[in-house]
């Protein structure tokens, strides 16, 4: 990170950590830093002498989003993400990608397509690690489809060596094809929401009858189909749902169309590219829900870029302490289950032979020395095993 522009101004340390702190606790707001600084016992353990007030906070914001700090950032992040790729033993991944509306009522915040103020970050996870790789804070008039080539070439460009991008998926917003030609000519495998265009409902109309498998919600068939600067035909999963009519219509089929050039059975490649429900939808709602991101604190679009990213930062290092330090069991609860069943339990910080003693009730402090003894070999030797 940057150094201060004085030698009395704080360094990033004393900035950032608070702000993970919170977000991690549950706080939501520049003013929730206020528990961080009236908690002596925590500061005391983290050394945390001085903090910044809230308006200072704020202030360094501004001044990170406009400068190299947001890179600096990037930088922190890119740690974590290799750290908990190491933990992993993985080497080949996943990119799911989306773009998700933060509506805001701030006086920089431009129009969203949905018609409300506010911004739509760009968010790219890996999915088996569950991390978020990058992220691009965008102002709300950027439609989701702007520059998702470029965003997922920076998403592979942050994988630490020796690690490779193997398969992309994302919604319609994603259905370009200079996309489907890099996927093509790298080698990845790919699944996109389609568009109902009238090439692609022509494509539709052409499938036979005894093409269709029916399943008890829906019926799935598939085609061959290509764009007009694709270089490459690929196939067209296309699902047929039956919604109930609407008065005085008619009940017409609905279709929900993928196109993709994974093998496998139709069925097969619709499950693949449904999972990215899991990791990228319900992924950044755990970013927004679980670690505030819903909303954005300060009036200033890179004040609230540098807010985001520290966001993500705070999200990464959950998930690296989750699958590094808690036991089994723990993997698959979101932040809010860890801060009800672990994070709010009751201690006493005291003083004792000159360190210091936390006192829990005894029917957790096997796991609280668990916990730390994971912790510590993880900082110490953070390699698989």
């Amino acid at each position: 990170m940057p150094k201060p522009g004085s030698k009395r101004g704080y360094g990033a340390i004393p900035h950032v950590l608070p702000f993970v702190l919170m977000l991690t606790g549950g706080g939501r707001s520049l003013e929730d830093l206020r528990m961080i600084h009236m908690d002596k016992g925590l500061r005391s353990l983290l050394h945390l002498d001085t903090l910044p007030s809230t308006d200072a906070a704020g202030d360094w914001l501004r001044r990170t989003g406009e400068g190299a700090g947001l890179a600096g950032l990037d930088r922190v992040n890119h740690r974590i993400v290799a750290l908990r790729l190491r933990k992993l033993e993985r080497r080949t991944h996943t990119l799911d990608i989306d773009a998700t509306q933060i509506v805001a009522e701030k006086r920089d915040a431009a129009w969203t397509y949905k018609g409300e103020r506010g911004y739509m970050p760009m968010v790219g996870h890996l999915a088996e690690a569950g991390v978020v790789i990058h992220d691009d804070f965008r102002a709300g008039n950027v439609a989701p489809a702007s520059a998702n080539l470029d965003f997922v070439k920076a998403c592979e460009a942050r994988l630490p060596k020796e690690h490779t991008l193997t398969s992309v998926r994302a919604d319609s917003a994603s259905y370009q094809a200079d996309l489907f030609n890099y996927c093509e000519e790298t080698g990845k495998t790919f699944a996109i929401g389609g568009k109902l265009d009238a090439p692609t409902l022509a494509a539709i109309a052409a499938i036979p009858d005894s093409a269709w498998t029916q399943y008890a919600d829906c019926a799935v068939a598939e085609t061959v189909h290509s764009m007009e600067h694709t270089h490459k035909a690929f196939r067209l999963i296309v699902v047929r749902y039956h919604h109930q009519a609407e008065l005085l219509e008619k009940d017409r089929p609905h279709y929900h169309v993928i196109a993709s050039n994974r093998t496998g059975s139709a069925a097969d490649v619709l499950i693949w590219y449904r999972q990215r429900g899991e990791h990228s939808e319900n992924g950044i709602k755990e970013l927004k829900i679980g670690f505030g991101m819903e909303r954005m604190p300060c009036g200033h679009e890179s004040a609230n870029a540098a807010f985001f990213r520290i966001g993500v930062i705070a999200h990464n290092l959950f998930v690296l302490f989750k699958h590094s330090a808690l036991g089994e069991g723990w993997q698959r609860h979101r932040v809010a289950t860890v801060r009800w069943r672990l994070f709010q339990i009751p201690g006493r910080l005291i003083r004792h032979a000159g360190t210091w003693v936390l006192k829990v009730a005894a029917t957790v402090a096997e796991d609280f020395a668990a916990i730390r003894s994971r912790a510590y070999a993880f900082i110490h030797d953070p390699a698989p095993g």
